[in-house]
């Protein structure tokens, strides 16, 4: 995706959304394109992964089903050796290091059965950001080990009451008014590629590379 294609990756996504929300966007877009042309930014984020993650995660060869299915070899990336037990800390510890290049100081995150929001509890912590995790309240009673461990690790976990109370309503939440305003000191971090761009973007990037 490019700065100038408005938000959409490929054939889909776009920007719809408030017009207040289109310049904290823009602006996300152009600190993430500035912080991969940064060295500094790259080599710290390197060591992140190396340190605090545990990257690389190991490949291991599923030898039994390859040769119970013929063919193929089948190898199995064990992303949940990962720090937190899954891939999710990709993209929660690039976008956290994103807002803090900006000088926000909170970061506020959606998640469903909160392994999202566990990651970006983990990541704010260890970079030293406040965090707001919004959660279903019906995900909430669902998953309450992960608020546990979100909480564990320092974040808000807001339960959100509107609608289904699942997770849409907890990406419509903060985004339909805890975000107005770009000078604002937190950033919204994206779990979820229903985000308007520049969202999926982000989220693929930094999953990515493992």
């Amino acid at each position: 995706m490019k700065e100038s294609d408005n938000g959409f990756f490929g054939r889909f996504g776009g920007r719809y959304v408030a017009e207040v929300l289109r310049r904290p966007i823009e602006e996300l877009e152009e600190a993430f394109h500035a912080c991969l042309k940064d060295d500094a930014f790259l080599q710290e984020l390197e060591e992140i992964r190396s340190d605090f993650i545990g990257r690389p995660t190991p490949l291991y060869h599923a030898k039994t089903l390859s040769e119970k299915i013929g063919g193929a070899q089948i190898y199995v990336k064990l992303e949940g050796l990962a720090n937190t037990g899954a891939h999710k800390i990709n993209n929660a510890i690039g976008q956290a290091l994103v807002a803090k290049r900006m000088g926000k100081t909170r970061i506020i995150a959606e998640t469903g059965a909160g392994q999202h929001g566990v990651a970006t509890a983990a990541a704010c912590a260890k970079l030293g950001l406040k965090c707001r995790v919004y959660m279903g309240e019906v995900d909430v009673r669902r998953q309450q080990p992960n608020v546990a461990t979100m909480e564990l690790y320092g974040a808000e976990v807001v339960p959100v009451v509107s609608g289904s109370r699942i997770l849409k309503d907890a990406i419509n939440d903060p985004l339909g008014g805890k975000l107005q305003g770009h000078a604002l000191p937190y950033r919204f971090c994206a779990g979820s590629l229903s985000l308007p761009g520049h969202g999926p973007h982000l989220s693929v990037c930094h999953r990515a590379r493992g």
